[in-house]
């Protein structure tokens, strides 16, 4: 049964986890641009605890902008700090040297459509970890409560995320702080490395029947 997502900025452990064991994903680019959301933003763990990462947007046509219209505001070198953070923050991660290169050429300002970065990026995340999954977008806005596995509005860091339990795994600032689930992908990635994809694929064979 086919899932419709909403694009997202390098996304938390729990969108990765739909995508894990699926060919196909459908991704939602009609709807009204919503604020607040992983459209736009990701969380990660740094020395100072979690930090929210956020990719400002244009919305050419305020209010009734849709996803697929909304741009990217390079003129304040987001990707810059943002880089820097990640940087900061997993450094000294076992497996950031490895996969370093790998992401470090999309933070340099190139990208104008925020569905396209966030799409490209996705991708390579994938080709990365190991998972064959083919992001779709859906031809029309999907009205809500009319699709089976609709978690557009539902992965949000507004809610906390439905899977019971994530298995703890070593953090980079493990002695500072308590293990914190459910972060950007990249923090399962640099930690655990070559097995993010089996994190990811016990997650989601424990949760097939979840609802929201």
């Amino acid at each position: 049964m086919q899932t419709l997502l909403s694009t997202a900025y390098l996304p938390p452990i729990e969108y990765m986890a739909l995508l894990a064991n699926q060919d196909t994903i459908l991704l939602e680019k009609e709807e009204t641009y919503p604020k607040q959301t992983y459209r736009n933003r990701c969380r990660i763990m740094s020395a100072n605890g979690t930090l929210n990462l956020s990719i400002p947007i244009n919305k050419p046509l305020g209010n009734i902008t849709k996803t697929k219209e909304a741009t990217i505001n390079n003129n304040e070198l987001w990707y810059k700090n943002h880089w820097k953070a990640i940087e900061s923050a997993y450094s000294s991660s076992p497996f950031f040297l490895y996969y370093k290169d790998d992401f470090q050429g999309f933070f340099t300002g190139n990208y104008d459509s925020l569905i396209l970065f966030n799409t490209e990026l996705t991708n390579k995340l994938l080709d990365v970890i190991g998972i064959k999954c083919e992001l779709k977008f859906a031809e029309s806005f999907v009205k809500p409560n009319s699709f089976p596995n609709d978690f557009r509005f539902s992965i949000t860091p507004k809610n906390n995320s439905k899977h019971s339990q994530y298995e703890k795994y070593t953090q980079v600032f493990a002695d500072k702080f308590h293990f914190v689930p459910n972060l950007s992908i990249l923090d399962l990635l640099f930690n655990k490395g070559p097995e993010t994809h089996d994190y990811l694929l016990t997650i989601s064979n424990s949760n097939q029947d979840r609802q929201f």
